[in-house]
Order: C-alpha cells, then structure tokens, then sequence
C-alpha cells in the first residue's frame, strides 16, 4: 500500500511516518512539503491513502484535496487531514469531501485506528477493482500491468509500445487490435491507426489540421495523435467529462 504523507514541517511529517512505519512496516510513504511536489508524486504513483497539513509552503491543503479529486484516480481516495485548526475541518469535508482529520500533535492510538480502518478497505478495494493482463516482453519474461495505469499504447512495425505511469513496456508481435482485445476495457479506445487512450487521462484535445488532433494527458509529456476517422467516438466518452477541445 501506498501513504503520500503532505506536510511541510519535516520534523512532524517523519514523526507521522514513523508511526505509520510501526503500525505496518511493509507501508510504501511518500512525503511532500508542497501541492506541487504533491502532485507530481500522484501523478507518478498510485497513492491509497492522503494525510494532508490543512496548511503548506505557497497553498493550503484543502487546494491540493480538491486539486485531487479532479483526478479520475483520486476521485474517491482516502484523505485525511492534520491540523491545528478544527475550524477548517467543516469547509474539508464539504469541498474535499475528506474521510476524517488528526488533531497535532498527533495522538498514536487515534492515528493508528484511523490508518488499520483506510488501509483494510484500501486494500480489499484494490484486489476487487484492479483489473491487470499478463504480457509476454520476450523470452518467456512476463509482467503484470494495470489496466488504470495505462495512459495509451502505440504499435510501431509491429511493435507493441505500452506507455503506464510508471514506465513504459515494448512488445515484439502484438497489433494495437490484439493489444485492445487482450487489454479488454471500455476505458482504452483507438484514436489513431497506431494508438489507443485511456480516455480518464486525456485533459486536452488541440486541433492540427482539418485531418487530425493531438491528445494531452494528464502529468505526462508525451502526446498522441487523433484521428478524424476515429474524433466522434472519443468525443462521444467524453461528453460527461471535464476537458479542453482547442
């Protein structure tokens, strides 16, 4: 399970992480002192649970909480926030719509029954939810991917190039047809004769020419083209989403 810890006080953020690495020493814990450390390491991983300072360096908390619900990955995530501040904690859970807060300094027993309770639910949610394909890379060398951590997949003379969050995987063989067959989800759909999206990481579509567009992800540098042939049915899973045709 991953723990994003967001504080800026590095003393009270260790302190926090020490707790946490007691209660459950196989925890993987993150800390960020700011929303756009935060961000960035969200963006690269899939975090389970969020203990969120209601105050950072340059923003507050509770901007980074509704930053985070705008991701499709973080919609629903566990957050809770620490603060001195009680007065805030109504404004948190109405506009962040967070799980519950810690008082500082923190109390270790209301800290670890918080954290048994998220992190049991995180994880029976995980293995429930989580679809995964198995690919063969070469040799007899497998590996599991998460279908979620898909951003999009690009075939190139018959190679087979799947872009994740974390990495990216080249297999020899595979046309985007079987790749989407395999792969086997709503969420994954062609836009081009040589790649296919994950339609819950697009936040941009720019237009190129009067033939074809280019597709923006979210936290990710790469793009990938759009096609006219294939334009409506992207568009048409997106009409409930929140994103910029330009």
């Amino acid at each position: 399970m991953k723990v994003l810890i967001v504080e800026d006080d590095i003393i009270q953020s260790e302190n926090l992480k020490q707790m946490l690495q007691d209660m459950d020493k196989t925890l993987e814990i993150f800390i960020a002192e700011d929303k756009s450390n935060a961000l960035t390491i969200a963006g690269a991983q899939i975090i389970d649970a969020f203990y969120i300072d209601i105050f950072l360096k340059n923003s507050s908390g509770l901007d980074l909480a509704i930053d985070l619900r705008k991701i499709h990955n973080y919609e629903l995530s566990w957050i809770i926030f620490l603060t001195t501040h009680i007065e805030y904690i109504t404004q948190a859970f109405k506009e962040a719509h967070c799980y519950d807060y810690i008082l500082k300094p923190y109390d270790k027993k209301a800290l670890v029954a918080i954290s048994k309770l998220i992190l049991s639910h995180s994880s029976t949610n995980s293995v429930i939810k989580r679809k995964y394909v198995i690919f063969d890379l070469k040799d007899s060398i497998f590996i599991k991917i998460y279908v979620d951590e898909i951003i999009f997949i690009e075939v190139n003379f018959r190679t087979c190039t799947l872009y994740t969050i974390n990495s990216k995987y080249e297999i020899k063989g595979l046309s985007l047809k079987k790749s989407l067959k395999l792969i086997n989800s709503k969420d994954i759909i062609q836009c081009h004769k040589s790649f296919a999206v994950n339609i819950n990481y697009i936040i941009k579509i720019k237009l190129l020419n009067i033939k074809s567009y280019e597709i923006f992800f979210e936290n990710y540098e790469k793009t990938v083209l759009l096609s006219y042939k294939c334009k409506n049915i992207i568009m048409e899973n997106f009409k409930n989403n929140k994103f910029n045709i330009l």
